[in-house]
């Protein structure tokens, strides 16, 4: 898997976006979240430490290199870490109040599929809440439909032009919020089961 073998370098060269971009969407966004919290794709636990103390956060992904890593974030929420594949989620229908994830749904094999296992693991009325990089707009559809074909050779799994809004009304989700920035490129987009 790829994220295995990027997990021991993953945060030193995302930094140039965190410090640009992400980080500032991050902390507009996960500070809010409240109750039984379900992070899909935690990667190295970036969010973790910007939870709530009043949340409860089962934080998954597919790679153990990058759970490990994520284990050792400090956070104010209580935290679980499962390694599950976001297509097959091991819990009941309605577990979740929100469903959060970031910089995930560009690597997911079948991103339909899975926001549907997101729409049943979701209690109704619960919240989605994800900050993605995307297809941007205007000039930044053009940019990221021209390198997504060179990226996508390098890396394998990471598509840079997804329409994730778009699948996310798809799977059934009212679209409550859509933030871009950069272009377009990366956006925070908020739904509704």
């Amino acid at each position: 898997m790829v994220f295995d073998a990027l997990a021991s370098g993953y945060d030193l060269g995302m930094l140039p976006l965190e410090v640009a971009v992400l980080r500032r969407m991050r902390r507009r966004a996960f500070p809010q979240v409240a109750g039984r919290v379900l992070e899909v794709g935690v990667g190295t636990g970036v969010n973790l430490p910007l939870y709530p103390s009043g949340a409860t956060v089962v934080a998954i992904d597919l790679s153990a290199p990058m759970l490990r890593r994520a284990r050792c974030r400090p956070a104010r929420a209580r935290v679980r870490a499962v390694q599950a594949d976001i297509h097959h989620l091991p819990f009941r229908d309605g577990a979740f109040e929100v469903v959060t994830g970031s910089l995930v749904f560009c690597s997911v094999a079948e991103p339909e599929r899975a926001l549907g296992e997101v729409y049943r693991v979701l209690r109704p009325g619960g919240r989605l809440l994800l900050l993605e990089h995307t297809r941007g707009r205007g000039p930044g559809a053009w940019l990221t439909d021209r390198l997504h074909p060179l990226w996508l050779a390098w890396n394998g799994v990471c598509h840079l032009n997804r329409e994730t809004a778009r699948v996310v009304r798809q799977a059934g989700f009212r679209l409550r919020r859509e933030e871009s920035r950069i272009l377009g490129i990366f956006r925070l987009i908020e739904g509704e089961k």
